[in-house]
C-alpha cells in the first residue's frame, strides 16, 4: 500500500491531452522589457513544487544541459544563454503568473509545464506577448496551434502515434491479430493511446487484425474484476490488450490482468514507461511501450546513453523515464530555428521551426508545419518489460502519418 500510495503521491493529477478554458486571452497583458544584448533569455514557467514536479524537473533539467553545451560552444549567435525561472505550483491559475513572471524578466522564449492542462496557462501568457512557447513534453495536439496559438509547440509526440505505432509493430513483429482494449477514461492521454488503436485499424492497412472487444474503467478504480471477467469470457484470449492508462493507477490495472491469469501481450502508450513502478508487478513480462530514448542503458544510439551518464553526473541520478528526453530536443530545434533566422524574434523563429522536415535531433527526427506543431508520427524505440527488467527489443516508425483531420476529430 505504501509503494501504491508513493506512486500515487508522485504522478496524481497529470492529463496529458486534457482541454482548458482559453478565458486567459482577456487578461490585458503588457510588453516585457528587453534584455541586454548580450543574453538570451530562456524562460522556464514549469512546476518545481508539486505533482507536475515528477514531469516537469527531468525535462526542464535535460533542457538546461542542452543550454550548458550551446553555451560551453560559445552561446547561441555568439550570446550566451540565460535561464530565468518561476514556479507554477502544479497550479493552472499560479501557471499564468509565472508565465507573466518570465516574460517580465525578457524571455524570448517560454518553456511551460509537460502537460496541456498546467502548461497552457503560461504558453497563453508567452502567445499575448508575441513570444514562443514550447511545451516540454504535451501529448494533446492543443499544445501548440490549436489549443493555444501560432507560437506554441510541443517537444514530444502525440499520444494518438503511441498507439497506433504500437498496434503496427505488435501486427508485423508479433503477428498479433486480435486485440482487446482497456481504456482509462481519467485523462485526454489515455484516450488519445487508444485513438491511435482505433485509427491504425481504421487505415485497413492490417488487413486481418481485428479489436476483438472494448471496454474502460477509471485510473483509481481499485477493481478492474468486471473487465478482466469479460476479457476471459471471450472464445480466446486475444493476442494483445491494448491498455491506455498511465500512472498511478496502471500497476493495479496491469498486476490484476496478470493475476487473472491473462497472459497476452499488453501495449500501453510511454506513460508507463521506466524501471521505478515495476517492483509493484513482481516479475512482469510481455509488456511494451514506444519509447523515445533508452533510460535501460541499452539505446543503440551510443550518444543517448552517453546523455544519460552526462544527466547522472550532473543531477546525481540517472533518468528514470522517457519523458526527460524532449526538454533536451526542444533546446536543440529552437536552438537550430534562432541560428537559421539569425534572429530571436518569434515570427522569423517560428518560420524555420515550420520549415522542418524531419529535422535529426539526438533523440530522433521532428517535423513541425504550418498546420501542425507536433509530431503526428514519429521513430519510436520499443521497449520490453521481461522478469521485471526493461529493455530495448526493436524500432518502428508507423507508416503514414496521422491526418490532421483525423486528430482533430478525436
Amino acid at each position: 500500500m505504501r509503494k501504491v500510495m508513493k506512486i500515487k503521491q508522485t504522478w496524481h493529477g497529470l492529463s496529458l491531452c486534457a482541454s482548458l478554458s482559453l478565458g486567459l486571452v482577456g487578461l490585458g497583458l503588457t510588453a516585457s522589457p528587453s534584455q541586454a544584448a548580450d543574453k538570451i533569455v530562456v524562460g522556464m514557467a514549469i512546476a518545481s513544487s508539486g505533482f507536475m514536479t515528477a514531469y516537469d524537473q527531468p525535462a526542464a533539467q535535460a533542457a538546461k544541459i542542452k543550454i550548458d553545451e550551446i553555451n560551453a560552444a560559445g552561446g547561441l549567435m555568439g550570446r550566451q544563454i540565460e535561464v530565468v525561472e518561476a514556479d507554477t505550483k502544479s497550479d493552472q491559475a499560479e501557471g499564468a503568473k509565472a508565465g507573466l513572471a518570465v516574460l517580465d524578466k525578457g524571455a524570448d522564449l517560454v518553456i511551460v509545464s509537460c502537460d496541456y492542462d498546467f502548461g497552457s496557462p503560461a504558453a497563453l501568457a508567452a502567445q499575448q506577448r508575441g513570444k514562443i512557447s514550447f511545451f516540454l513534453c504535451a501529448e494533446s495536439i492543443k499544445a501548440g496551434i490549436q489549443g493555444v496559438g501560432p507560437y506554441s509547440f510541443s517537444a514530444s509526440i502525440l499520444a494518438a502515434v503511441q498507439g497506433a505505432t504500437m498496434m503496427e509493430w505488435a501486427y508485423h513483429k508479433k503477428k498479433a491479430r486480435t486485440f482487446y482494449q482497456l481504456k482509462d477514461t481519467w485523462t485526454e492521454y489515455n484516450k488519445g493511446i487508444c485513438d491511435g488503436f482505433d485509427w491504425m485499424e481504421s487505415t485497413g492497412s492490417l488487413k486481418d487484425a481485428k479489436i476483438v472487444g472494448k471496454d474502460t474503467f477509471k485510473n483509481d478504480d481499485p477493481s478492474i474484476s468486471a473487465q478482466i471477467s469479460r476479457i476471459k469470457a471471450l472464445a480466446k484470449e486475444p493476442d494483445a490488450i491494448q491498455l491506455c492508462t498511465m500512472m498511478p493507477g496502471a500497476p493495479s490495472a496491469i498486476k490484476q490482468i496478470r493475476a487473472a491469469g491473462i497472459n497476452s501481450m499488453i501495449l500501453n502508450g510511454s506513460g508507463v514507461d521506466g524501471n521505478y513502478w515495476i517492483n509493484a508487478v513482481p516479475n512482469l513480462t510481455n509488456f511494451f511501450v514506444p519509447v523515445q530514448g533508452s533510460v535501460y542503458g541499452d539505446d543503440p544510439n551510443k550518444a543517448i546513453e552517453q546523455f544519460n551518464q552526462n544527466f547522472a553526473k550532473k543531477y546525481g541520478a540517472r533518468p528514470v523515464t522517457q519523458y526527460t528526453y524532449p526538454g533536451y530536443v526542444l533546446i536543440e530545434l529552437w536552438a537550430k530555428a534562432v541560428t537559421r533566422a539569425k534572429s530571436v524574434d518569434s515570427k522569423p523563429v517560428v518560420a524555420e521551426l515550420e520549415k522542418m522536415k524531419n529535422e535529426p535531433t539526438l533523440f530522433g527526427p521532428r517535423s513541425f508545419s504550418a498546420q501542425l506543431h507536433h509530431q503526428n508520427q514519429g521513430l519510436y524505440l520499443i521497449a520490453e518489460i521481461t522478469g521485471g527488467k526493461g529493455k530495448i527489443v526493436d524500432r518502428w516508425q508507423i507508416s503514414k502519418p496521422i491526418p490532421l483531420d483525423a486528430l482533430l476529430k478525436k
